[in-house]
């Protein structure tokens, strides 16, 4: 078997794979394999044109058509059809974190300890107001506000104070809103997982995990424990640098090169069937 071939089997395989998790999420949620395929069309179409144009050219409706190997007519029918974009749903994700990092790391609203502080909601010195105003750009504190309260990560005690209840925007209550990370934290792997296939050699990111088969079931309580703490312990460090590596918004100087950089971990397992040929 040839490079090329053993390339397209691995593609494939790894495909199937993919698409697995994905498909159980699509049909739990009555998602039908025709509104999958519309969706999978929309995302090709735009890769095409935002990844594989040629550059100084404006993107062709017949470039498109060969890359994807749709038709003409279906490729103009989705270059004509506005997209929904997540933009505004990940500015809020963004937001909503950088205010609550901002609370367990800014001195102006922790304690001596280094805890976070009971923050007054109204304006003034230390407020929660200021805190948002000075970690989140332009959005309405009320906006804010009503987002880390809708998620859990903030509460109103007796005396009308907001307290910090969780330091990381994870989203509690809403299935929405953990399909949004869906999106969001897979596509971040990917890309990752595309740029060390690419560049690996010359530029590689970092992109590991450990796994053992054959864990007994009875240990795994303890595992959960011990990697949640230690993976929290790594995540506040590394959040502790970016944070102090941010630049303001907007970035002064103006037109200042920025990247969109962080680190994901998660934790995963698979209860596996009894061996019957080992039970014989």
């Amino acid at each position: 078997m040839d490079t090329e071939n053993k390339l397209h089997r691995a593609l494939n395989a790894a495909i199937t794979q993919v698409l697995r998790p994905l498909f159980r999420v699509l049909l739990r949620h009555h998602v039908s394999f025709g509104a999958f395929e519309d969706l999978a069309k929309r995302a090709y179409i735009d890769v095409v044109i935002s990844d594989f144009g040629i550059p100084g050219k404006k993107p062709s409706i017949s470039r498109a058509s060969i890359l994807s190997g749709l038709t003409r007519k279906e490729v103009q029918r989705l270059m004509s059809e506005p997209a929904e974009s997540a933009a505004v749903d990940r500015e809020q994700y963004n937001r909503a974190a950088r205010v609550l990092t901002a609370w367990t790391r800014d001195p102006e609203f922790v304690d001596a300890r280094g805890e976070p502080q009971a923050l007054d909601p109204q304006d003034g010195s230390g407020s929660f107001a200021e805190l948002v105003r000075r970690h989140s750009g332009d959005v309405p504190v009320r906006a804010v506000l009503d987002e880390l309260l809708r998620v859990g990560a903030v509460r109103r005690s007796d005396d009308g104070k907001l307290e910090l209840v969780v330091r990381a925007y994870v989203p509690q209550r809403s299935a929405v809103d953990k399909l949004e990370i869906l999106g969001s934290d897979v596509s971040d792997l990917i890309d990752t997982i595309d740029h060390n296939i690419e560049h690996g050699d010359s530029d590689p990111r970092f992109q590991r995990k450990v796994m053992y088969r054959n864990v007994p079931v009875a240990a795994l309580n303890d595992f959960r424990k011990l990697s949640g703490e230690q993976a929290q312990a790594l995540l506040e460090q590394l959040d502790k640098w970016l944070a102090e590596h941010s630049e303001p918004s907007p970035p002064d100087p103006p037109h200042q090169p920025r990247a969109r950089v962080g680190m994901g971990i998660f934790y995963f397992e698979q209860r596996l069937e009894p061996d019957a040929s080992k039970e014989n």
